[in-house]
């Protein structure tokens, strides 16, 4: 019951106040920028050579209001938003017309968990494996290790990911330059497109992992060294815990609790860290359409994925905080 009053209930509240802050924001700062973006359509159309007689302009300017959900006063929009947000109705995709923002979303959503979500989980672990042995034990090939690691460590992501896309992808021909899926292919359920979207994704994956692992595996490794030089460990030592416990259970157990928040931190900044990687890899997820609704000043499917990624990061930072008293004992019996 303690749990639940003192712990429960107060990151609930966090949850939902921290979430509703959020997503006003999304609906207040656009409107706070000098720019309109009805405005802003009409003079793309031009642009490209569209001719629009003046008698239409208006006529047209007003759709465009309500499709953006920009009609009526400051208050009857937010009210608007709100409606909108609790429906899943976004309005239309203007890059996509006449398909709705929420079916564009629907369609890229699973690529990006899907590559994002295994490849942050398996770094993790990984990491988290042999960040703690090569903290704890001294031998050579975990001295060879952790130079290449520090090698790898300071080179950016996209970077990275440029020399992965040469190698295997250019001069090794292992595995397609971009893309999903195959060229023609139509997701199904057979052998033949389950092994092309494992392809396809193998090369955005094996770069995500080998950065993420870098980064990881050296802030295990430095927790653990400080964690083996604690009074516990010593007295387990001389109360003649074998070594292979002490390490499991009471080394990796504790360097592990700050390596769970940054597990949850990245779930959060998965949705920032997919527009570079699909971006490089032509990948059809949500950092794909992101960056191809900005292009073309879509302004429904910008706010749509701003939405969802708020829900997002504040949803994964809710479970962090839930599930941190199962490896936490200090925290489930204060």
């Amino acid at each position: 019951m303690n749990f639940i009053k003192g712990y429960l209930i107060p990151r609930l509240l966090q949850y939902f106040i921290v979430t509703f802050l959020g997503l006003s924001a999304i609906f207040f700062l656009p409107r706070l920028l000098p720019t309109d973006p009805v405005k802003q359509q009409l003079q793309q159309y031009q642009t490209f050579g569209v001719y629009i007689p003046p008698e239409q302009q208006e006529e047209m300017m007003r759709t465009l209001r309500q499709l953006y959900g920009l009609e009526g006063t400051l208050w009857e929009q937010y009210l608007d938003f709100w409606k909108r947000l609790l429906t899943g109705d976004f309005g239309p995709s203007f890059s996509r017309f006449p398909v709705s923002v929420s079916k564009v979303i629907s369609q890229a959503l699973p690529w990006t968990v899907g590559l994002l979500s295994l490849t942050t989980i398996l770094s993790w672990i990984i990491a988290v494996i042999v960040g703690g042995i090569v903290g704890y034990y001294r031998k050579r090939w975990m001295e060879a290790l952790d130079v290449v690691v520090m090698i790898i460590r300071p080179i950016p992501y996209y970077v990275m990911a440029l020399i992965c896309l040469i190698l295997f992808a250019y001069v090794f021909p292992i595995f397609p330059l971009s893309g999903g899926i195959g060229i023609g292919q139509k997701l199904s359920f057979d052998l033949e497109t389950i092994l092309s979207i494992v392809k396809h994704g193998t090369l955005p994956a094996l770069t995500l992992m080998i950065v993420g692992i870098a980064w990881q595996f050296q802030s295990m490794k430095l927790i653990v060294q400080i964690v083996k030089s604690e009074d516990h460990v010593w007295y387990a030592k001389t109360a003649g815990v074998t070594e292979k416990m002490i390490v499991r259970n009471h080394v990796i157990r504790n360097a592990m609790l700050p390596m769970i928040t940054q597990l949850g931190l990245q779930f959060g900044g998965i949705f920032s860290g997919a527009l570079i990687t699909e971006m490089v890899f032509a990948y059809p997820g949500i950092g794909w359409i992101l960056y191809d609704a900005i292009m073309k000043a879509d302004y429904n499917l910008i706010m749509g994925v701003m939405c969802i990624s708020t829900i997002a990061i504040t949803t994964s930072i809710l479970l962090l905080d839930l599930i941190y008293p199962l490896f936490d004992p200090r925290v489930r019996y204060r």
